[in-house]
């Protein structure tokens, strides 16, 4: 289901790699190509992002990113959630304004001492610390209310950093929202359902591909 933030100043503006191993919850993640590294590339509809992830502190989260970056789960999303002087969120809902299903969970990695800076991109979750699955938001400011252990002891886990398209990130920032329509799964029957949605751009901005840069 699309993901909510549990802090209370958020809930009334939004809607509510290394080796092979597996995490707490039994998924498998794949074993990390030999010939990439640790950049991905973001290519949207007003310019380009480029993402270092970094492993060594948030393994599990960095794995299942690679994960749907090479299923090409996030071609063709849009960022859904555009909060001015807060954070973007993308990566569930398709061009057709309609929620996009993840995968299995990925349990919370907030404990790893990386916190939500400005620039920073971390894992949008359900109430749920561990429900993390393909949606991430991007910080523009440095919001120390979502790091570990706030806002409900666990915080939201950061597993990378922007180091070249922050202008874009901005010029997203910056774009008119507004109380739109979105097509989302109810989470206890699993139907589509139509739901009016804040913070959703008016104009809609696109990931267009998303993938990893070879070494």
């Amino acid at each position: 289901m699309l993901r909510t933030f549990t802090i209370a100043a958020l809930i009334g503006a939004a809607i509510s790699c290394s080796p092979e191993k597996s995490g707490d919850n039994g998924k498998t993640l794949e074993v990390d190509p030999q010939d990439y590294g640790n950049q991905v590339l973001l290519t949207t509809s007003v310019g380009e992002i480029i993402i270092e992830l970094d492993p060594e502190m948030a393994p599990l989260t960095v794995a299942n990113f690679l994960n749907y970056v090479t299923q090409g789960h996030y071609d063709g999303t849009l960022f859904h959630l555009v909060i001015d002087g807060y954070m973007i969120g993308a990566g569930e809902v398709a061009e057709d304004f309609v929620e996009k299903p993840g995968g299995e969970p990925v349990r919370s990695e907030s404990r790893n001492g990386l916190k939500n800076d400005r620039g920073t991109i971390a894992m949008m979750r359900k109430p749920d610390p561990h429900s993390a699955t393909a949606a991430f938001f991007i910080n523009l400011n440095d919001n120390m209310a979502l790091n570990y252990p706030q806002p409900d002891g666990y915080g939201y886990t950061v597993f990378g950093r922007v180091t070249s398209g922050m202008e874009t990130v901005d010029q997203i920032a910056n774009t008119e929202t507004a109380i739109l329509p979105l097509t989302l799964l109810n989470p206890d029957t699993g139907e589509a359902e139509s739901r009016e949605v804040a913070d959703v751009p008016t104009q809609p901005i696109a990931i267009l591909s998303a993938r990893r840069i070879p070494k």
